[in-house]
């Protein structure tokens, strides 16, 4: 396996590590809270829940991650950094919560887009940003 292939399945393998699992969480947390989400549809865009969220929130969570929460919030964590990068204002933290007519959303949150796509959807959210920035 090519040494790429081995960083980044290393990169999005399970996380248990107390230290670890806490910044992933934090990150994700902060992301939420600044794209000002509810806490079920942050709790439904992690994929966790509401339980679980909210011990998250409180920085109570004791838990280990999956694979599909590091992807989860590596996206999550791209897509924060890419608004930051592509917009100067307000637009850095409402655009996940404003209905756009563009079309991969045609009218829909993108938030909501996600939520219901799942990693996929978040991958193309993420794919989007980015090649609003011009890095693809």
């Amino acid at each position: 396996m090519p040494s790429t292939a081995l960083a980044e399945r290393d990169a999005l393998a399970p996380m248990s590590d107390r230290d670890q699992v806490s910044v992933v969480v934090r990150a994700v947390v902060r992301a939420a809270q600044q794209w000002n989400l509810t806490g079920q549809e942050a709790a439904a865009l992690f994929d966790v829940p509401q339980a679980t969220w909210d011990r998250m929130k409180q920085d109570a969570f004791r838990g280990r991650l999956d694979r599909d929460k590091v992807t989860r919030a590596s996206l999550i964590v791209g897509i924060f950094k890419g608004l930051r990068l592509l917009f100067n204002g307000p637009l850095t933290t409402a655009w996940p919560t404003l209905p756009n007519r563009g079309a991969p959303y045609h009218g829909q949150r993108p938030v909501d887009v996600m939520i219901a796509g799942g990693i996929p959807a978040m991958a193309a959210v993420r794919q989007h940003i980015d090649a609003l920035r011009g890095g693809l």
